[in-house]
């Protein structure tokens, strides 16, 4: 059976596979593979381990929204691109095509010693390996005067969905020559030229709707990624329109007051009309709630993203303190394919090959003008180490930005392709 993930919106899902297993402990006949988390690094896991098992394995895959929107090209939304809907996934496909037992709740326990997983609707969920990628959720108190209550005023719309659809309300919003803010966030954060790209989408529609607005971005780093082709962009694109606050000038020492929407860089307080606030990042909650992290993040071992303080628990993309890679969908889609082959190694035998990983993050800094960046990485003892890498030249032709942005279109429908089938 093969369905459409664009309109199937979860009904077979309701009624074949949301209903929760029942308790199973470790060490019963067919092994139990469960997965929190249905993004890059979860929905890949799941469907590589269940298409290659042969019903060997048993896949649970913990997920509590039914339609996933991903965060990669959101920009693109904002900037007018693409659709929401065009971003939206369902996990029809995983579930009735692949066998995947799609839970839709939330995963609020590990019990490591009983090797259990336990759900918000009360059910309780064994297993003999225990995936976790949940993404990122923020540091308390990284920008003081917010917090995730505020997050309706000052969006971060750094998780796909809702956050991003507020964001744009916001710049659809904004008055004729209003300022649209941006805090952006300290090393290391998921999709380190994201907030980059966000600015040129922004710039990109107010260029055509609000062409007297301008752009206030503080930043607490000394550099960014692709920071030479993102100002070649903006200086060609939207002249005047852009000014970025680094560290040296007091992009450090930022606060908010989402009431009064007031930005204060280095005690200059600056009325704003939209206010994207990007805190600092940590692993998803239940990382830290199975405690395998460091506080922040969670220590992998390269060679199969294991954690270094459990072997039977995986942690994969953004959530991962794993070496080299950058946060992105791509790391975690790659990251995922690794750990799956060792996943089913371990509880079947089959052969288990030398872990290889590779990352690309494309940008779209205006209209065709694509730019990327890129590495391949190995395993080693200590950490996955970048091998060899690649990154767009400034002053490249017309021709072969468009080509690179085209690129990134072919990117996105295999990603997803790859992760719900």
């Amino acid at each position: 059976m093969t369905l459409d993930r664009r309109t199937f919106i979860g009904t077979a899902v309701a009624a074949s596979s949301l209903a929760a297993p029942m308790v199973h402990a470790a060490g019963h006949g067919t092994p139990r593979v469960v997965v929190v988390g249905g993004g890059c690094g979860g929905a890949t896991a799941a469907r590589y381990i269940a298409k290659d098992s042969d019903g060997e394995i048993e896949v649970v895959l913990i997920e509590p929204t039914r339609v996933y929107y991903t965060c990669f090209f959101t920009n693109l939304y904002l900037g007018g691109f693409k659709t929401m809907e065009e971003l939206g996934h369902s996990y029809g496909t995983l579930a009735g095509e692949f066998g995947v037992n799609v839970v839709h709740d939330w995963a609020v326990g590990v019990d490591r010693d009983a090797k259990t997983v336990s759900l918000a609707g009360g059910s309780t969920i064994g297993y003999d390996k225990l995936i976790l990628s949940p993404g990122i959720d923020f540091v308390d108190g990284s920008v003081e005067g917010w917090d995730v209550t505020a997050q309706n005023a000052m969006p971060h719309a750094y998780k796909g969905g809702s956050q991003s659809e507020l964001l744009k309300a916001q710049l659809l919003a904004m008055p004729e020559g209003g300022t649209f803010a941006m805090v952006a966030p300290p090393n290391p954060y998921r999709c380190p030229p994201g907030p980059y790209e966000r600015i040129s989408m922004v710039a990109h529609y107010l260029k055509t709707n609000n062409p007297t607005a301008k752009i206030l971005i503080a930043d607490p780093k000394e550099s960014f990624s692709k920071q030479a082709l993102f100002e070649e962009g903006w200086m060609a694109h939207y002249g005047g329109m852009i000014e970025r606050i680094g560290p040296d000038f007091g992009g450090d020492i930022v606060s908010v007051d989402p009431a009064a929407m007031t930005l204060t860089i280095d005690g200059e307080v600056t009325e704003v009309d939209v206010c994207n606030v990007i805190p600092a990042m940590k692993a998803g909650r239940i990382a830290e709630i199975a405690g395998v992290t460091d506080g922040n993040w969670a220590p992998v071992n390269a060679a199969d993203m294991s954690s270094k303080a459990d072997p039977d628990i995986y942690v994969l993309g953004d959530s991962a303190l794993q070496g080299d890679m950058p946060k992105s969908g791509f790391s975690a889609n790659s990251q995922a394919k690794v750990c799956a082959n060792a996943v089913r190694g371990a509880l079947t035998g089959s052969r288990v090959f030398p872990a290889k990983f590779a990352n690309t993050c494309w940008s779209l800094i205006a209209t065709e003008d694509g730019v990327k960046v890129g590495a391949t990485y190995e395993a080693t003892e200590e950490k996955i180490a970048k091998v060899d890498g690649f990154v767009s030249q400034t002053g490249e032709s017309a021709e072969v930005r468009r080509a690179t942005y085209m690129e990134s279109e072919g990117w996105y429908t295999g990603i997803t392709t790859d992760m719900f089938g």
